[in-house]
């Protein structure tokens, strides 16, 4: 089948920015934090298609994938798939980068593999998948993905694969903290493997990844992650009022975190 680019949906490069300014103001009032563990390895590779493909614990994954995108992969173009009834309803997402699948039906399958595999043939995009398919709880063993990445990866000879672990968690503030994980990237040249060992083979990988972020995200230290985005702190109200109103009488400067300080 050969590339094509036709398929692609085209991202308007304004609209792109609006919609991350806006989706990083948007988790900064539902998040004390958007964090990025400095553990993680992703590097994409110059002239080389990269290919995120994560967990899905909550509605919450694309707005973090907005936020990752910008910080981390700013030079790419970045594309995803996204059901194809809520395309219909938000068409300006086409202009974002989504392209409409139909969930659980041949076409659907079809429609994937065609623009996923246009997708990759540029050198510099970004594809990011929910590889499950479905919420999934982050604790959830093992690990299961449905099958269309690996599908994928048996049609393309070149691109760089990272798993991407997610969760969001509280720590010691009224807001949950957003927290990521990139496992070690995999150099991707193309396999005759079945798709069931190339799939299970991902699995391995993203399970990894969700491992460490819950070993770091279990330590409660901001120390051993990078913040990309900060919200506020406090409880906000006439708690917050009474503290600082304390503050001031004995002549201290007003802290609202409720607990450590952030790095």
């Amino acid at each position: 089948m050969p590339d094509e680019p036709d398929i692609i949906p085209r991202v308007w490069p304004w609209l792109w920015r609006g919609f991350s300014s806006y989706g990083a103001r948007y988790l900064k009032r539902h998040f004390h934090a958007v964090r990025l563990s400095k553990q993680s390895s992703a590097a994409p590779q110059a002239g080389v298609p990269t290919i995120v493909y994560l967990n899905h614990p909550s509605w919450w994954d694309p707005m973090i994938c907005l936020a990752l995108a910008g910080s981390r992969f700013s030079k790419l173009r970045h594309f995803a798939p996204i059901d194809a009834a809520m395309l219909d309803k938000y068409r300006f997402f086409k202009r974002l980068g989504f392209f409409g699948v139909e969930p659980g039906t041949r076409r659907g399958a079809s429609t994937f593999l065609r623009t996923a595999r246009a997708i990759c043939g540029q050198p510099d995009t970004a594809l990011w998948i929910t590889a499950q398919g479905q919420f999934t709880d982050v604790r959830a063993r093992p690990v299961r993905l449905m099958p269309g990445l690996s599908h994928l990866l048996r049609h393309i000879t070149r691109a760089t694969i990272i798993p991407l672990a997610v969760e969001y968690i509280f720590w010691d503030e009224r807001l949950p903290e957003a927290v990521a994980h990139f496992g070690p990237p995999l150099d991707w040249s193309g396999s005759d493997q079945a798709a069931a060992d190339i799939c299970a083979m991902l699995e391995r990988r993203l399970e990894t990844a969700q491992d460490a972020l819950a070993e770091l995200s279990s330590r409660r230290d901001a120390n051993n992650f990078t913040t990309l985005l900060s919200g506020s702190v406090g409880v906000g109200g006439p708690y917050d009022l009474w503290r600082r109103t304390k503050a001031w009488a004995r002549g201290q400067k007003f802290d609202a975190a409720h607990g450590r300080a952030d790095s």
